[in-house]
Formats: structure tokens, sequence, C-alpha cells
């Protein structure tokens, strides 16, 4: 529960320390003395967005503090556990708004964003405001209050992202299916493309053989006629040749003894060269020997070639690019493949989603409907106590027209009212005047705060437009409230400020040269004076001072 609250120089407060305790906490003042202000400031550690405009004149920054004990908040417990910010005494919200409208916020100490101190904070508090009644004209207000009455926020959070699941795979697969017949064209170019490059199966260096080949066919008929002139030369020419003219040298030289050293080497090369001349004539001959001029082999590797340089000029590319080419357009293929497994995938993803959804919300129906009969009651006996005798009120639900999974589940939810005896129920919008739309809101959000997990509610003026008896049944519904965690109530009316079990008195104090907001725990004979002034009447009269010891007694019996 929150046990203290700090505020400096903000608005028209510049310093104000409260200590609050469990039970109801009744707030009251003149109007304008900034009963409201304190509850605005505790926003903002609740990360309410603000302005520099709140930061009192003079001051160079706004500073609000509050401190809550969370024996009774497991949950808030949990949250701070989970993102390291912990500690063993209480937990500790703070807001800073500077002049120029900058804004920083801490828990326990630690910076942190304003969405986690909203995130916080609706763990810690539930506020309801004097201008919530308004709220009750809208359907999704009808639902969220049901869920909340139910406990099954958790379970309409789950159908609501089973819900956004399936919308965010449907476009992710509208659009795949949008370029599929795109991607169909080019699967079937790419098919045939690749089809082609792999019946050709050209391997690797293949063209460069391919090419040597047909060239040495080509010039069979000269490379043959070299060849062998080049052996006539060399051994079998009657004239002459380069082997007789070897071995006539060496006889002549090897004929003389004791040769002298540089004789001696010049027959070492002789013989060197008689030997490789020897060898270069027997390579000729197995060359001559194994020769294939076959036409039916040119005719071959001519058609061969062909189809490979028609097939590169057919993709623009160099021959020898073929192999790369044929890589390129197979990984392309399977990245085409991947993406028809992609939207597969999504399809199946998307019955998965759809199944998903429904199972939870068809859970959450169940859960609404057993709540919706039980908080139709509980609200009708309210309304009655309230002074609408006779008063029915409804909870129904109407389901949603077959089709996409949508956030808010199975059904709407709608509040049907009928204010006078003899009346059809119908929609809350169509028949409520304003003040029996003040009382049906204050009704059901005092059956709602009953089960909530909360234990601190703040309720901000909502007893605006009753009186008399009423007020008194208000003031007991918020104080049997009280009695079973924190309830802080703003209000003008009497009945309900006797009803507190703690009384803050706000009050504007002046000086000579400022106004500022300041706050007195009553106690005794100040709070039988405050409550007779709300009374009523300029002069506290000894019969109002009466009537207030009269209903405090009252309230406390």
């Amino acid at each position: 529960m929150l046990v203290h609250l700090s505020v400096h120089n903000y608005a028209i407060v510049e310093h104000l320390d409260l200590e609050l305790k469990r039970g109801m906490s009744v707030i009251s003042g003149e109007t304008g003395a900034g009963k409201s202000i304190m509850l605005d400031a505790l926003g903002l550690t609740l990360g309410d967005r603000a302005d520099s405009s709140i930061v009192r004149i003079g001051a160079d920054k706004a500073d609000i503090l509050a401190s809550f004990d969370l024996d009774d908040i497991p949950d808030a417990r949990a949250w701070l556990a989970e993102r390291d910010l912990d500690n063993d005494g209480p937990c500790i919200l703070r807001r800073v708004i500077t002049a120029e409208g900058r804004s920083r916020g801490y828990i326990n100490g630690t910076p942190c964003p304003q969405g986690d101190l909203k995130a916080l904070g609706e763990l810690l508090i539930d506020i309801h405001s004097q201008h919530e009644h308004q709220s009750l004209l809208k359907l999704d207000t009808h639902r969220r209050l049901l869920d909340e009455y139910s406990g099954s926020q958790e379970l309409a959070r789950q159908v609501q992202l089973a819900a956004q699941r399936w919308r965010q795979t449907r476009q992710t697969l509208e659009r795949l299916s949008d370029s599929s017949d795109e991607q169909r064209a080019r699967h079937q170019l790419l098919s045939y493309q690749l089809e082609e490059l792999e019946t050709l199966a050209l391997g690797e260096d293949e063209l460069e053989q391919l090419e040597q080949e047909h060239k040495n066919l080509a010039n069979a008929e000269h490379l043959l006629g070299a060849c062998r002139q080049v052996l006539d030369l060399c051994s079998e020419s009657d004239a002459g040749n380069v082997l007789s003219a070897l071995t006539a040298s060496l006889n002549r030289l090897t004929a003389f003894q004791n040769q002298p050293g540089a004789l001696g080497e010049a027959v070492n090369l002789l013989s060197s060269a008689q030997i490789q001349v020897e060898e270069a004539v027997g390579e000729l001959n197995r060359f001559l020997d194994h020769f294939d001029s076959d036409p039916q082999r040119q005719q071959w590797l001519e058609e061969r070639l062909d189809s490979i340089y028609t097939l590169a000029r057919k993709h623009r590319v160099q021959p020898a690019d073929l192999p790369a080419l044929q890589q390129r357009l197979l990984e392309e293929l399977e990245s085409l493949n991947a993406d028809d497994d992609a939207l597969e995938q999504l399809t199946e993803e998307l019955t998965a989603y759809a199944r998903h959804y429904r199972e939870k919300a068809e859970a959450l129906s169940l859960v609404r409907q057993e709540a919706a009969e039980t908080l139709g009651r509980a609200v009708e006996s309210e309304i009655q106590r309230l002074g609408m005798p006779g008063g029915r009120f409804s909870v129904t639900l109407k389901p949603t027209a077959e089709g996409d999974p949508v956030p808010h589940g199975l059904e709407q939810v709608e509040f049907l009212v009928s204010a006078n005896p003899g009346q059809p129920l119908r929609p809350l919008a169509k028949v409520a005047s304003g003040g029996e739309l003040s009382r049906i809101s204050l009704a059901i959000q005092v059956i709602t705060a009953q089960t909530s997990r909360i234990p601190t509610l703040v309720f901000d003026e909502v007893d605006v437009g009753i009186g008399g008896p009423t007020a008194e049944v208000v003031g007991q519904l918020l104080r049997r409230l009280g009695e079973r965690g924190q309830v802080l109530t703003v209000t003008h009316l009497p009945q309900v400020a006797a009803q507190g079990h703690h009384h803050l008195f706000v009050h504007k104090a002046r000086g000579q040269d400022e106004t500022h907001t300041a706050v007195a725990a009553l106690d005794g004979s100040e709070r039988v004076e405050e409550i007779a002034r709300m009374l009523g009447g300029v002069d506290l009269t000894e019969q109002a001072m009466a009537h207030a010891r009269q209903m405090i007694a009252s309230a406390q019996a």
C-alpha cells in the first residue's frame, strides 16, 4: 500500500509530506484548495505524462516521491525482481520534472523510462476518477470491467496477442502470395536454363582441352608434314641427316688418344646431342603412330564447341564462365524454393495461430459468461441501494460474426440497464441520465474493486451528483472497501467523509507574497468541525456540530 507521499514545488504545493495508513482515508477541503493536486502528483510517480507548466512558479523543478509497502503485492515484488530493481525496504517511485520540460523517473533510485513507472504503477494503485462514468458509454470499457471483475485480464491479453500474431502472419503470407505469380514465372525460366546447362554438362577444363584438340585436328596435315620433314632431317635422309653427321663427328674425334681437356668436353657434348636427337626421333615416331585424324572426331568436336559457344552467347557470358553461371542460377532457384517452403510454413503457422486463438478465446468466453451473471446481480443490488429502487442491470455477451480472429475475443460485452420498474433493459447509453450514469458507474467501480488484487484504491470525487441517504450508502461502500485494504477518497459530501477511518484536510495557506497548499490530519474536534463545515452554513452551529458527531459515531458503530 501507499505509505508516504512527498511533493515539492508542484503547482501551488511548495512542500508536502503525507503519511498514509490502511483503511479509508478521506480527503476534503474547499473547492480549489488542491485536493486533486495531490492525486495528480501521485499520478506522475505512476507514469502519467507531464509538462513544465506543473512546476511551481519560481522553482527550477518539481520533485515527487511515493513510497509503497509491498508486503501484500507479490506481483509488484516479482516485477521488480525480474528487472533487478527490488530491495529489502519499501518500493520508492520518484519523478522529477524540470522547468525546461525535461522529465526523469526513478524506481528505488535507479533511472527508468516512463513506461516502467506506468507498468509498475498499474500493480500498485487502481485510480477511479469522477469522469470515469463517461467511459461507461463505450463498449470497450464494458469488456475491460468484466475482464477485471473476472480476473481474466491475462487471458484477455493472451487472446489479443494471439489475434495480433495471426494478423501479422497473414500479412506476411499475403505479401509472399502477391509475388508468387512472378516467382513462379522466374522459377520456370531458371529451371529451363539450368536444364540446358546441366544437359551441356561442361566439365572442368574441358573447354580448354576441346579447343586444343580441335586446333590440332584442324592443322593435322601441316603438323604431319612438319613431323616427317624433321624425321627426314634427323635420321632418314640419304643425302645426309643429323644423326649420321653426329656419328661421323664422334668417330673422327674419338680416333685420337690422349685428347686434351677441351676436346674431351666437346666429345661429351656431341654424345649427349646424339642421345637427345635419338630420343626426339622416337617421340616423333610415337606421335605419328598414335595420331588420330578421324574426320568424325573433328565433326563431334566442332558440334560440341558450337553448343558451348551458343549457350554462352545466349546468356551473354564468356564460354569459360558457364559453370559459374550455372552455380548462380542454382542458388537463385534454391532461394525461390525456400520462399515456397516459407509460404507453406506460414500457411501452417497461420492455421496453428488460428487454432491457438480459438482455444484461448473460447476459454475467455467461458470465464466471461460465468462472471457476467455474477457482476450483473451484484451491480443491480448496489444501484438499488444507491437511489434506484427497482432498477435492473445486466451484462450481455453478443457473439461476433464468424470470420478473422479479433483482439477482443468471440463476443462483444455490453451493459444493459432499466432505471425504472416495468421498463425493458436497454443499452446504457440510451437509458441512463447523468445522475443515474454516475450512480451506476460508482456501483460498478465498487463491485469491481472488491475483486481487485491491488490493495490501494483511489476514488477522486466519484460521488459527484449524489446526496442524501444515497451519499451515506456510498460512504458505507467505500468504508467497507477500506476495511480490506487502503482507500483514498476525495469528497465534498459529509456523509462520505464521516465514514472514513482517517481524515486529511486540504487548505490554502496564504503568506504575504504567495499562497501554497497544505494538508492537515484531522482528529477529534477538528474532524467534527470539518464535517460540520461540509454540512453547510457559514457559521458552525452547535446543531451542525452535534449532527457531525452523530454521523461519525454512527459510522464507527
